[in-house]
């Protein structure tokens, strides 16, 4: 049985309706992006190089105030009192755990190896194909925060095993989404900026959860529908502060997407090849644990998704605008949606395959 905050908690992290009309065509909002950027950079290449020179310790401090206005509302989302359900289901919780940490930043380190080193290398300018797959590496580092809540919705996954995962998964980032990156980064002979790599560690995980959870506490306590209230308002400044960091980085990144236009589409595939890999992995791993289908959807959506605005922060942070690294993290944006709503489709697709032809009895939920 789960207390009054643990039931607002799923009211605002789950969403009553279907995913929404911004994040249903946020492919066509990065498109967009794309252009205005690039005609930014353009008519505009003065004001965007003072904003970009605009630093302290190396962090940009305008894309700094972005990122925090889109992450905030996001971590406002999570009830870390939903790691007290962990145990209630810990198969699909250990299954995810593993995909999420073990497999997913490896796998997809693996693939950028495979497609940016060798298959697309003689299209791939050579003094960026080692910044593409360290973008690609921190994309795949971090789990999502945010959509998975509206893709848990979307297949009817149990609300209490997404808050808790959500939750758990925060937790762990905090301390393990640095030592990740980095280990990555030097097995791929890329050299780590440690000192960097922690303060965005600071700057974009610890100092917003724990603003996020003390500006929550508040709102619970400020009577019911506060916390509710207080996220619809916000859902606009954290879609508009996306949206303008990605015309920012554009607006750097705009003469090679010009000059090379297909490198989006070869970016693009080993990001999509980890999200059905891991997505798949995750789901047959709850099926053969007897998992149910209500927690191996959602269990199987986290396992595959990426917190790609952390991703963007952190690319920006350790490499610059005009990295390769950069834009690497961006084209995760370009792929989330449809990606994501193709895994919807199948798990909602197979639930009576997945139930029928089980190997085992099923646990139930209650």
């Amino acid at each position: 049985m789960s207390s009054p905050e643990h039931a607002s908690a799923a009211v605002a992290a789950a969403p009553h309706a279907a995913i929404g009309a911004f994040e249903r065509y946020l492919t066509w909002w990065v498109f967009a992006c794309i252009a205005a950027g690039i005609v930014v950079g353009r008519f505009l290449a003065a004001p965007v190089q003072a904003v970009g020179s605009l630093t302290a310790a190396q962090v940009n401090l305008p894309v700094a105030a972005l990122i925090w206005a889109m992450i905030i509302p996001m971590l406002l989302k999570i009830d870390f009192g939903a790691l007290a359900q962990v145990r209630g289901h810990w198969r699909g919780i250990v299954v995810t755990l593993f995909v999420n940490w073990a497999v997913k930043p490896f796998s997809m380190a693996l693939l950028g190896w495979i497609f940016i080193r060798h298959v697309f290398a003689p299209w791939l300018a050579p003094d960026q194909s080692t910044s593409y797959i360290a973008g690609l590496i921190i994309l795949a580092a971090a789990p999502c925060t945010a959509m998975v809540f509206v893709w848990s919705h979307l297949v009817r996954g149990e609300p209490h095993f997404t808050l808790s995962q959500v939750a758990l998964n925060d937790a762990i980032m905090i301390v393990a989404f640095a030592p990740i990156v980095g280990l990555l980064l030097g097995l791929s002979a890329i050299t780590v900026p440690w000192d960097t790599l922690l303060l965005s560690v600071l700057l974009y995980i610890v100092v917003p959860v724990i603003l996020a959870q003390f500006w929550r506490r508040a709102l619970l306590g400020a009577g019911p529908g506060a916390l509710d209230r207080t996220l619809a308002r916000l859902h606009p400044v954290s879609l508009g502060a996306l949206l303008a960091t990605l015309v920012l980085l554009f607006a750097f990144q705009g003469g090679r997407i010009v000059q090379q236009p297909l490198v989006i589409a070869m970016l693009a595939v080993p990001i999509v090849i980890q999200v059905f890999f891991n997505s798949s992995l995750a789901y047959l791993l709850n099926r053969r644990l007897h998992v149910a289908h209500c927690v191996a959807g959602p269990s199987a959506l986290i396992g595959a998704s990426n917190f790609f605005e952390l991703a963007v922060a952190t690319a920006i942070s350790l490499f610059g605008f005009n990295s390769g690294a950069a834009l690497a993290t961006v084209v995760g944006v370009l792929v989330e949606v449809p990606v994501m709503l193709t895994v919807v489709g199948i798990v909602n697709r197979t639930r009576v395959w997945y139930e029928a032809t089980r190997p085992g009895p099923i646990e139930t939920v209650s």
